[in-house]
């Protein structure tokens, strides 16, 4: 039996007490275990704390390594193409 891995990388927007947003960047295999974790706490510290969490944007990959390679990609986006890749992926 052949098992295929999809690999996710997503986009949360968090907003903190006070109610400024802001994006976190990751990459999972399970993108259901990973926002329940991220809402609960139990995700990145990152994360911890915020008032409100959610899913803006994901893509989905085959192979760990390319994940890896668009997360850092998107991590090293302004927040104003940031805010183009979610435009773009809601319209799309």
């Amino acid at each position: 039996m052949i098992y295929i891995s999809i690999y996710y990388v997503y986009i949360l927007e968090t907003t903190s007490s006070t109610g400024r947003k802001s994006f976190y960047t990751g990459y999972t295999n399970n993108l259901q275990r990973r926002l329940k974790q991220h809402k609960e706490g139990k995700g990145a510290k990152y994360c911890n704390g915020k008032e409100k969490i959610e899913l803006k944007y994901f893509e989905t990959f085959l192979e760990r390594h390319e994940a890896m390679k668009r997360e850092k990609e998107i991590k090293s986006l302004t927040r104003v193409q940031k805010l183009a890749l979610l435009n773009n992926f809601i319209n799309s």
